[in-house]
């Protein structure tokens, strides 16, 4: 019960990744607020759904957390979108979307944060970069690979200017999850999933491609008191694979 009494906020909470992380804090102790589309499926302390989009949204989030749990002591930027191709095949509404989702709303919602849990003694903060961009380049992801450094190099430099608040900034950095989202993924480009999970698992050093807990467990590491002595770090969880 290593987060007994600790009040999170999770974004991107309806997710496979977002899931197995709030059923892991509720389960070892935390209060946990919920923000997504749609969290109508989820059990936790408080429900927040909404549009990351919407900058109104965005900058109430942690605020709003804050009332409904009586505090704020985790924020877990998990929330996330992937667009696919070379710059020359992406749109200005796949720009709006992956800039909004992926940096906009994590920026604004660590802005609004950061002063509540200073207040308060400090916190931690984790965001969700990816071995893709956050780490190394690759290809045909050109905006997602974009999107993932600056969350990336925004998670460095938080993690430098708050610490000195009692504020903990990092980021953890998957390569594949076995996720609704890459599923769905591979089912648009007319792949069969459960086919394409498993050759793709098979380019991985330890055998398979990472499942939710993987990531989840740890981000909660993260979150923790274990990881204490860690601000500003880029963890790589990638089973040995190196972005290709």
């Amino acid at each position: 019960m290593q987060f007994q009494g600790k009040k999170a906020l999770v974004t991107g909470a309806a997710g496979g990744i977002g899931q197995s992380i709030v059923e892991k804090l509720i389960a070892q102790g935390a209060s946990v607020a919920v923000a997504d589309r749609d969290v109508s499926a989820l059990s936790a302390t408080a429900y927040l759904p909404g549009d990351l989009l919407d900058p109104s949204y965005a900058d109430t989030l942690p605020a709003t957390a804050a009332e409904a749990l009586g505090g704020l002591d985790i924020v877990i930027n998990n929330a996330g979108v992937i667009t696919r191709g070379p710059v020359t095949d992406t749109s200005d509404a796949d720009w709006d979307l992956s800039v909004g989702v992926n940096i906009q709303a994590p920026f604004r919602i660590c802005r609004t944060a950061i002063p509540l849990m200073a207040a308060s003694g400090g916190g931690a903060i984790v965001n969700t970069a990816s071995c893709w961009g956050g780490k190394a380049p690759g290809p045909n992801h050109a905006l997602y690979c974009m999107t993932k450094a600056a969350i990336a190099s925004l998670t460095q430099c938080m993690g430098m200017d708050h610490a000195h608040q009692g504020i903990r900034v990092n980021a953890v950095c998957p390569n594949e999850v076995n996720t609704p989202m890459l599923r769905s993924g591979f089912a648009k480009r007319g792949f069969d999933p459960d086919k394409a999970v498993e050759d793709l698992g098979r380019t991985v050093p330890l055998g398979r491609i990472a499942e939710p807990d993987d990531i989840a467990d740890v981000v909660l590491f993260l979150a923790s008191d274990a990881a204490r002595y860690m601000c500003g770090a880029l963890v790589e969880v990638n089973g040995g694979k190196p972005v290709a």
